[in-house]
């Protein structure tokens, strides 16, 4: 489920780079809520993301663009399966777009939360079939482990809310014996935090209360400790189904940073996901001890590209379906494919 935005990170002036000195990352956002009506022409008519739904369609037996167009007014389908393979593959098509019109050529790769799916593939450590196979049968588990298991928890995020503040509205709910979990920090005052719904609406009021500002609410919820045993079931039930490669590029893990070089590395990532929270600006302190001076956001995004950790340390690129839809742009890669 997710609620209403009623705010988000205001867009600040991207720090440029100098072409000759400039060391590029492809960063694959995490998935927030995006529409059909933002992708859907994208995905119909680019040639990367047809291909790309091609494969999917064949994985999973049917066809995601119909699947993921008409839930489009669900809530419920917001996080569903077929939404996720959409977003999968609208990321790793705008990727593939970037460097085929833009030129990009990333010396690393990083995606927090549901991004580290897409920069996995895009590294090579696991074919898009398999990751859209990985994808679905996840989505599957969590699925079946929310029904029986922690089945108030919601993922709720919070914004230009200090942590002195934040730590209050959590000590209110320690006193009253609920449980939350920090699952995300993405930016100064700017939290995810776990805990039951029942309790939402009280501490997105506490956080008002306090001068911070409330955004959406994800179900599943996602990255909390309290969650050990989802990691447990999908190493056993999923992921042990599937071989990890050594990946081309380097990875930025999402949990503390480390710059991941080898399969082991990478499969750690990918079950950490469920019980270790994403920090980001842990993420972005290892890009800029690697050189890096712009990062590619490759994907629908309205959160990581836009934070003040992000644009005051990079040149930031929004590879957007927008983008790519644009008539001069298309024009221009046509040109390029003709000589």
């Amino acid at each position: 489920m997710t609620d209403p935005q009623t705010t988000e990170p205001q867009a600040a002036e991207a720090r440029p780079s100098d072409p000759e000195t400039s060391r590029t990352a492809m960063v694959f956002p995490g998935m927030g809520p995006f529409r059909f009506t933002d992708v859907g022409e994208f995905l119909l008519t680019n040639p990367h993301a047809r291909r790309r739904l091609a494969i999917a369609d064949e994985v999973v037996g049917y066809s995601v663009f119909d699947r993921y167009r008409q839930s489009d007014a669900d809530e419920e389908a917001q996080y569903a399966e077929h939404t996720q393979i959409a977003f999968l593959t609208v990321c790793l098509s705008l990727a593939d777009w970037a460097e085929e019109t833009l030129g990009e050529r990333p010396e690393l790769c990083a995606g927090p939360s549901f991004g580290q799916r897409a920069a996995v593939t895009y590294a090579g450590a696991l074919p898009f079939e398999e990751t859209v196979r990985l994808t679905a049968e996840l989505a599957r588990c969590e699925e079946e482990y929310f029904r029986q298991e922690h089945r108030e928890a919601v993922t709720h995020c919070v914004i230009h809310t200090p942590e002195e503040r934040l730590q209050e509205a959590l000590a209110e709910l320690d006193a009253e014996g609920e449980w939350h979990d920090v699952s995300g920090y993405i930016d100064q005052g700017f939290y995810l935090v776990s805990l039951r719904e029942p309790v939402l609406d009280r501490f997105k009021k506490r956080i008002g209360e306090l001068g911070g500002y409330n955004m959406y609410t994800m179900w599943p919820p996602v990255h909390a400790p309290a969650f050990a045993a989802l990691r447990r079931k999908a190493e056993e039930e999923v992921l042990g189904g599937f071989e990890v490669a050594d990946p081309k590029l380097p990875v930025v893990a999402d949990q503390n940073g480390e710059l991941l070089t080898g399969a082991e590395g990478v499969r750690t990532m990918l079950l950490d996901t469920f019980n270790r929270p994403i920090r980001w600006p842990d993420m972005v302190d290892t890009m800029r001890e690697q050189g890096i001076t712009k990062v590619c956001i490759a994907g629908p995004d309205n959160l990581f590209g836009r934070v003040n950790r992000t644009v005051d340390n990079f040149e930031v690129v929004a590879i957007d379906a927008r983008k790519a839809m644009r008539p001069r742009v298309r024009q221009r890669s046509a040109r390029r494919a003709r000589r």
